[in-house]
């Protein structure tokens, strides 16, 4: 057998890599309902795991020490003495010198593309300063009358209000768009205004807003609003080679920092035509290191999924077609989410960005052709629209298995929870949110945060709520999220809605089994059970034996997916 001290267990590579690259095909193995340390019908396992305190996410068998693999799959869970006895001379052991071992962790709501990450101007920047550095960089490399756009900003996390003027000052050759990294609002300079033929004047759509100081534009727009801008201007254009290839670079890289986290499956809810290539390439060149369930918003990609009769369920175990997404209000981080009471201080309800009867006929379409739908829903007056779409579809078309989705699903009531029960609706609330964003719930007010992101309140009603980031708005580390959850802490040590707190084994549930439900796929991984996929993550430490406000310090050590070793990356 295999023995390193602690040590070595924390850095070695080649030894638990070579056990770990198994890339055959699954066999038949033992199903969860078997005796846990019973191997598949006497196969002899690849590889065991011996001495490790796992956290399985099986509530048949919530701890255990020891598991086999073979051909990528768990064969058997149970204790050490019990594992070792299924191991033959052929068979890697490996002692887990009581490492911290659990499923691999699955995010129901990101939006990966890695794209803007490799190309973009990152305007995640502290100071107006930074920003407008940055963007004047990129206009002076960049042709007259062109866009020059940034990604990944936070207005609340800047030394002062970003603004109009301040991109005039950046550059007035160019049309500049500064995208905040929650997806719903972005800052203009006056070219941009000017090619869009947008002035003070200009009255808004009813789904979006110019936003207006002292009766000037002030370079915020929101929502559906913004769409005018798309029309106007010179953008860099790229021939579809270079658009592919651009895609698949970008994917790469993201499955690379999902791994590193200890992220093995990812929902993605706004995939389009590029994304499915970039998976598809990937995959073909062994770069798609995390499972991908795809949810499709792109309106053409819809449309030839219905024509061809390909609905939620297709595909296989890496790449799978999930629901229909369509987005119905704002943004709960830049506090544009439709709400039935105020933001504190104002008289904004926030802004709907699609009415009832669109709603109806979205989810009635969607739902009559075979998906899952998800709505990005966050505030209360949106999240009751859709949850009255949802139960007349299935009131039309009765399927009491379908797990209809609300993205988000951040401010909610016990009437609003009951019926999401009673119709098998999930909630994909953010779980890094309460943590990274905290300095913005001061403008919803104690009593709307204590029903914000109400992880505590899903469970206690029944409802298996998995752990959504919505990357970029919120950061997608597991680690994070746990933490988030279990404390309702800020990154400031502020306290937002304690009454939502959960526990550490809750909430590694939220994130393993709980994700996996959310796309019917918990038969087939999100826990450490004989028969699933072999997706799972050795931790430095143990969540439940650090500190709260320590867990997303924790090292990831190892990330496994399907019996092979993703991060860390080695040459074996």
């Amino acid at each position: 057998m295999a023995k390193y001290t602690r040590g070595e267990f924390l850095g070695f590579g080649a030894a638990l890599a070579g056990a770990f690259t198994l890339g055959r095909r699954p066999a038949v193995a033992q199903t969860a309902s078997q005796a846990p340390a019973t191997s598949s019908a006497g196969v002899e396992p690849d590889v065991i795991v011996v001495n490790g305190a796992v956290y399985t996410s099986d509530s048949a068998l919530p701890r255990a020490e020891a598991f086999a693999v073979r051909n990528g799959r768990f064969t058997a869970v149970g204790s050490s003495n019990d594992i070792r006895n299924l191991a033959t001379r052929r068979t890697q052991v490996i002692d887990a010198q009581r490492m911290t071992i659990t499923p691999g962790f699955v995010d129901a709501h990101c939006h990966p593309s890695g794209v803007e990450e490799l190309y973009g101007v990152n305007t995640n920047l502290r100071t107006v300063r930074e920003i407008q550095a940055a963007i004047k960089k990129k206009a002076d490399a960049t042709p007259a009358g062109f866009w020059v756009t940034g990604f990944q900003f936070d207005d609340t996390k800047l030394d002062r209000p970003l603004t109009r003027k301040d991109l005039d000052e950046a550059t007035t050759e160019h049309p500049v768009s500064v995208a905040h990294r929650g997806g719903h609002t972005n800052f203009y300079n006056s070219k941009a205004f000017e090619l869009a033929g947008i002035t003070a004047q200009t009255p808004d759509p009813s789904d979006g807003r110019f936003f207006k100081e002292n009766g000037e534009l002030n370079g915020r727009v929101a929502e559906n609003a913004r769409n005018v801008f798309a029309r106007v201007g010179k953008r860099e254009s790229f021939t579809p080679e270079q658009r592919r290839d651009r895609a698949r670079n970008g994917m790469r890289h993201m499955s690379q920092l999902f791994n590193a986290c200890g992220l093995t499956s990812v929902h993605n809810a706004g995939t389009n035509a590029d994304h499915i290539q970039a998976y598809e390439d990937c995959r073909k060149q062994g770069e798609l290191t995390h499972r991908a369930y795809m949810m499709i918003r792109a309106p053409q990609v819809l449309a030839a999924f219905k024509t061809a009769n390909v609905f939620t369920g297709f595909g296989d175990e890496w790449i799978r077609v999930g629901g229909a997404k369509f987005v119905a209000d704002g943004s709960a981080s830049e506090r544009t989410m439709r709400m039935s009471t105020p933001y504190v201080g104002t008289n904004d309800y926030g802004i709907l960005t699609m009415t009832q009867e669109q709603l109806h006929e979205a989810v009635d379409d969607a739902h009559s052709h075979g998906f899952q739908v998800g709505v990005h829903a966050n505030g209360d007056v949106t999240i009751d629209m859709v949850l009255k779409a949802y139960e007349r579809a299935l009131q039309k078309w009765p399927d009491p298995d379908r797990r209809h989705r609300i993205e988000h699903c951040t401010l909610m009531n016990p009437d609003l929870i009951r019926r999401i029960k009673a119709s098998g609706v999930i909630p994909t609330p953010f779980w890094t949110y309460v943590y990274y964003h905290g300095e913005k719930w001061k403008e919803y007010g104690d009593d709307k945060v204590s029903w914000m992101f109400a992880h505590r309140s899903f469970l206690d009603a029944g409802i298996r709520v998995p752990g959504a980031s919505d990357y970029n708005p919120g950061p997608f580390e597991p680690l994070m999220a746990i933490q988030s959850m279990v404390t309702r802490t800020d990154y400031k040590g502020r306290v937002w809605g304690a009454n939502q707190k959960v526990t550490v084994d809750q909430a590694l549930t939220i994130g393993t089994i709980n994700g996996a439900y959310a796309s019917s796929e918990e038969q087939l991984k999100g826990s450490i059970t004989a028969g699933k996929l072999a997706d799972f993550v050795f931790l430095e430490k143990d969540p439940h034996a650090v500190a709260p406000d320590q867990i997303m310090d924790i090292k990831v050590n190892r990330t496994i997916v399907g019996g092979k070793t993703v991060y860390p990356r080695t040459n074996s």
